[in-house]
């Protein structure tokens, strides 16, 4: 539906000190409750759950700062919630008391009562939206009236709407921005050309996802008589269709970016523009932006030119082809250029490692869905080399684009990740000790980066690289360049995806000066890093119903069923794993885990029967039945086989 709206204001309140109170926007964490304010050139000031008196998610907030700082970094408790983000709650009724509903919403958690006033008769399991009447403190009830009904959780076809409405994403472009994106021609006209690098001869190919229907990028790859690579990346030139000031951009940056739900895009750009104009379909002619690159034997860059294009994308390849190509199980013509790449990837990832990268290579999991939303499967995606190729060469370009950039002495929107303090790894040392891995007493970068290195093959892989990174700070968009430290990176930015990221529509701008000399680009970084975090929040809340939906029918088939765990993690009052099946995770308490007395060993990580001697570690396999799917609550309910 095509919806006049207007737009939001993505002024970010800037935090203001005054002795120790610090004004701010919270981000509260969704399932533990705890929160951190942004506070502007220091680190985020983490704010115990308990001291955020009932501040939700991107509330704007005044907090007082203890001026003790912990080894962790600073903590404080809020003080006075200034401005709410939201007024109304997505929810779904779980109960009736007398003549009000009670309800639960995601973005509260389950320990927070709603209660629902509402003249239509509701059910258990009714999914509605309310405006928020009281919001009250920590301990008090939310009350709310109902405004919009969506339908039953039982419902599959509308999880993606309702976490649209959840999340309050945008809905639909504006007729104006609909109208401009249908003015273009459906071909790039010759016009459009002149002026341009024509490179519609050269041989490029995308690779991409089979699920995949806009294409940012595709890739040329030549070798010369000296053996140097010729590498060049053709990145869709979204910024000569969206310019400044045009209904496109204002949609475009309401977004920030596009969000991706199984079987279904809300797109940053309307569908003219992002999976056909600007999309790098193959067989017919696109304008592009290209990183040209020389490399040596040794993988060092040698020069480069960046450059307005024009391309023509001679094979649309997913990687499971492209893959089966390299394998020999597939002919094409293309084939060269694929084991040049390779080849190249090599090479470049080599140097990656040795500036101190850390090389994760983790399986994604993708769930599939049938034309209703009702899920099908889990599918596993391997990290295999067409996955590490197209990686490798977008990696080169962003940080090719940022030294320019950098270079030519332009402020512009750097992708900055912060070096953690030590201390926040100190769990993730004990955990990668209790699995057996050697870590000297104070592990250095190399040490951390050789640990992973030994990992590759392990069944513990996966455990050590989710340990990792939640052990360390979110990457985020900044002006401000701290550089990349989970890439090992001075000069990095984003480039590569200008038809689903703003932020890369930005630099495109930066690099032919299209980009008014008035733009604020620390509001522009600090939207763009707030709707990432709120896309990712509503990504994985509809991915969790869907696993759990999965789990449901399995379920229903067989309800004696054993299904195969993975001990992911023993703290001392609980056993934490996750079921691959399902992609889901669980816990026990430690009452829950045997007819024997527990111990907890805090150097293993691990607990050990008194009685019988039986161990339960990290890593170690258990086998649990489901006793329970609760949609109204998100979660699955296990016991464990004895």
């Amino acid at each position: 539906m095509n919806k006049k709206k207007k737009r939001p204001s993505k002024k970010q309140p800037r935090a203001k000190k005054d002795n120790n109170l610090v004004q701010g926007t919270i981000i509260i964490h969704p399932k533990k409750g705890f929160g951190f304010v942004p506070n502007p050139p220091g680190p985020d000031v983490f704010i115990p759950k308990q001291f955020t008196m009932g501040a939700v998610d991107s509330d704007v907030v005044e907090i007082a700062v203890n001026p003790i700082v912990s080894a962790k970094g600073p903590e404080g408790k809020v003080v006075a919630i200034l401005k709410r983000s939201k007024s109304h709650l997505a929810c779904t009724i779980i109960s009736k008391d007398k003549n009000q509903y009670i309800a639960f919403s995601p973005l509260l958690g389950a320990e927070k009562r709603i209660t629902v006033f509402s003249k239509k008769p509701l059910k258990e399991g009714d999914r509605i939206i309310c405006k928020v009447t009281k919001w009250g403190g920590n301990k008090d009830v939310v009350e709310a009236n109902l405004d919009r009904y969506l339908g039953h959780i039982n419902d599959s076809s509308i999880d993606i709407p309702a976490a649209i409405e959840e999340f309050e994403l945008p809905d639909g472009f504006t007729i104006e921005a609909i109208k401009e994106a249908k003015s273009y021609s459906k071909k790039v006209d010759e016009e459009h050309i002149q002026g341009r690098l024509d490179l519609t001869k050269w041989e490029c190919v995308t690779i991409d996802p089979t699920t995949a229907r806009d294409f940012d990028d595709a890739i040329s790859l030549t070798k010369d008589d000296q053996g140097h690579f010729h590498l060049g990346v053709h990145i869709a030139d979204v910024a000569h269709y969206v310019k400044p000031g045009m209904h496109l951009d204002e949609e475009a940056f309401t977004r920030c970016n596009s969000t991706y739900f199984p079987g279904q895009c809300v797109p940053m750009l309307p569908e003219a523009m992002s999976n056909e104009l600007c999309s790098l379909k193959p067989k017919v002619i696109r304008l592009t932006q290209s990183v040209l690159a020389e490399f040596d034997t040794s993988g060092n860059l040698l020069k480069w030119e960046i450059v307005r294009s024009a391309i023509k994308s001679a094979k649309r390849f997913t990687y499971e082809e492209a893959f089966e190509v390299l394998e020999k199980k597939k002919k094409s013509k293309h084939a060269s250029l694929l084991k040049r790449m390779v080849e190249l990837c090599h090479i470049l990832k080599r140097k990656r490692m040795e500036r101190g990268s850390i090389d994760f290579s983790m399986p994604d999991h993708v769930i599939l869905v049938d034309a209703k939303g009702e899920p099908l499967r889990i599918a596993t995606v391997e990290y295999d080399i067409t996955h590490q190729m197209i990686e490798e060469f977008m990696l080169k370009a962003n940080e090719i684009v940022a030294t320019h950039l950098n270079n030519q002495g332009k402020t512009l929107i750097y992708r900055v990740h912060e070096e953690p303090a030590e201390e926040s790894f100190e769990d993730f040392y004990t955990f990668a000790r209790s699995l057996g891995f050697h870590l000297p007493p104070k592990p250095k970068h190399q040490d951390i980066q050789h640990l992973f290195q030994e990992a590759k093959g392990s069944p513990f892989l996966s455990q050590l690289s989710i340990g990792f990174i939640r052990s360390m700070r979110l990457a985020a968009y900044s002006p401000e360049n701290i550089g990349h430290y989970g890439l090992a990176l001075e000069h990095y930015c984003h480039f590569t995806s200008p038809i689903r990221r703003y932020t890369d529509l930005v630099i495109q701008r930066l690099l032919f000066n299209e980009l008014p000399i008035d733009t604020n680009l620390q509001e522009i970084a600090a939207a763009c890093s707030e709707k990432e975090r709120i896309s990712f929040r509503a990504e994985s809340s509809v991915k969790q119903l869907k696993k759990l939906r999965l789990a449901k029918k399995s379920f229903e088939e067989d309800t004696s069923t054993l299904y195969p765990a993975i001990i992911t993690k023993v703290k001392p009052f609980a056993l934490f794993f996750e079921v691959p099946q399902f992609d889901l995770e669980g816990s026990f308490h430690i009452s829950e885990i045997g007819n024997d007395y527990f111990e907890y060993n805090p150097n293993k990580m691990c607990f050990k029967g008194r009685r019988t001697g039986k161990t339960f570690s990290i890593g170690g396999e258990i086998l649990v039945r489901l006793d329970k799917i609760d949609f109204l609550l998100r979660q699955a309910v296990w016991s464990m086989k004895s």
